[in-house]
């Protein structure tokens, strides 16, 4: 999982590094307009799809392959529905980003690469759901080598773009869609010839008269809302702040800076999200197969990586402060504000990866309104107050911008870890049996709950 989210990552690298290539206005623009996309659209697709994660995980490990295999299908007909108002609001979202004080020019830049990306929330409706469905059951290679291959054709496919065809920016939006189409067309095909799906357990068209009542969609509503919720306070903090900078006195320098800074912390992301995805997963997988011990120890061993892994972090960051800057960019006023701002973004790393893996284990409860409360106090309740003090009030700039991050990352990684302490393990196994016990009768349940789970689960 690290490694595909590494290899997913380097998508965006890449995006960045062409858009860096065009220029500082053309690198501020997508900055703003990947930040915008984050905001009002893939933080809504990823935080539902994720509700699917601790039904699918509990659903495995109870050898549940009904609920399994129709979480699946609703979570897929929710973010298609989803994808039309996103469409409606990209696709006319200038005068909002302008009536906010954005930079008109940057504005005109960032709305121009949003139009582009449009199809990539079609592509992410499937590859989500589709991830998440194949993660639950321990089968995570796929993803993998379907992310490299799409990264094989990425990087000639923006080259061609930017330099051949002369598209700019437009042909850096272009590329990025083709490379999520790929991704979405290899686990299709890997689903239809490894047999994890058929034609009908896909398209379910001999289950949509169940989808008119609500109690079929009350399950994956009660998680996907705040497992949502969940996602988006934290990753809109994220591209809050990109916001927030282009309203600084050295906007342009401010909002690429930013925009590299993040291209950092994502990278980083991929361990913590790895682990939060792992621990999830087996987790789900351990109460539903009715071994709450089991899902202790492995909440406490991801625990202890977590912490390992933001010291680790912290230390690259600081190490690399004056080298990242000029991976993107030959601009020295972007290069000595990215030196300047790196090490306090390291510091919100050690509180950053340890709350992350924990939000996995809530999730893997089933637990996602709890870490929602969590991420909206910590990140709006003291970070973001924080963060508007000391970037505008004591005039820190960027820098006061991060150091309220870190002020949030501290704080939700406090309670993170106390919510943790206090789980009743015991009852959530109880919890994961009622769960799944609606899709199957009692006899079967019964019997799933003394059998090991199957390697593969097979929906026709």
């Amino acid at each position: 999982m690290i490694l595909s989210g590494l290899l997913n990552y380097s998508k965006a690298a890449i995006s960045m590094f062409f858009m860096g290539k065009l220029g500082k206005s053309a690198l501020a623009g997508g900055s703003l307009a990947i930040g915008v996309a984050n905001i009002t659209g893939y933080s809504f697709i990823s935080g539902l799809a994720t509700g699917m994660d601790g039904i699918a995980s509990q659903a495995f490990g109870a050898r549940n392959g009904c609920l399994l295999s129709h979480t699946l299908q609703r979570t897929i007909v929710l973010l298609l529905i989803l994808c039309m108002p996103i469409t409606l609001l990209w696709y006319n979202f200038e005068s909002v980003l302008i009536h906010s004080g954005q930079n008109p020019s940057i504005s005109s830049i960032a709305i121009t690469y949003l139009r582009f990306s449009i199809p990539t929330l079609l592509f992410q409706s499937l590859i989500h759901p589709i991830k998440i469905y194949l993660r639950s059951q321990k089968v995570t290679s796929p993803f993998t080598l379907s992310t490299a291959f799409s990264l094989a054709v990425h990087i000639p496919a923006n080259y061609v773009a930017v330099y051949c065809l002369d598209l700019g920016l437009e042909g850096i939006a272009l590329s990025g869609c083709l490379a999520d189409f790929n991704i979405m067309m290899s686990l299709l095909v890997y689903l239809f010839f490894s047999g994890h799906l058929t034609v009908n357990s896909l398209w379910f068209w001999r289950d949509c008269a169940s989808f008119r009542h609500y109690e079929d969609w009350s399950p994956i509503f009660s998680l996907a809302l705040p497992s949502c919720a969940s996602v988006c306070l934290e990753w809109w903090w994220y591209e809050i702040m990109i916001v927030f900078s282009g309203l600084l006195v050295n906007a342009p320098e401010a909002v690429a800076t930013m925009g590299i800074l993040i291209q950092m912390t994502a990278l980083i992301y991929q361990f913590p999200i790895s682990l939060n995805q792992a621990v999830s997963t087996r987790v789900g997988n351990e109460l539903g197969a009715d071994r709450p011990k089991q899902a202790l120890m492995a909440s406490v061993v991801a625990l202890a990586c977590a912490i390992f892994t933001g010291i680790v972090a912290m230390s690259f960051m600081i190490g690399m402060r004056n080298v990242w800057g000029g991976m993107f960019t030959s601009d020295q006023a972007i290069i000595s504000l990215v030196a300047s701002v790196l090490p306090v973004v390291g510091l919100c790393e050690l509180g950053n990866c340890p709350q992350t893996t924990v939000c996995g284990v809530l999730r893997g409860c089933a637990r996602p309104t709890l870490a929602a409360y969590i991420n909206f106090g910590s990140f709006y309740g003291v970070g973001l107050p924080a963060a508007l003090m000391l970037g505008f009030g004591v005039e820190l700039g960027l820098l006061g911008l991060w150091l309220g991050l870190l002020a949030a990352q501290m704080v939700c990684f406090g309670i993170m870890v106390v919510a943790l302490l206090r789980t009743d393990w015991e009852e959530q196994a109880n919890r994961a049996y009622v769960l799944t016990c609606s899709y199957l009768g009692e006899e079967e349940n019964e019997t799933s709950k003394e059998e090991p789970a199957p390697p593969v689960v097979v929906v026709n």
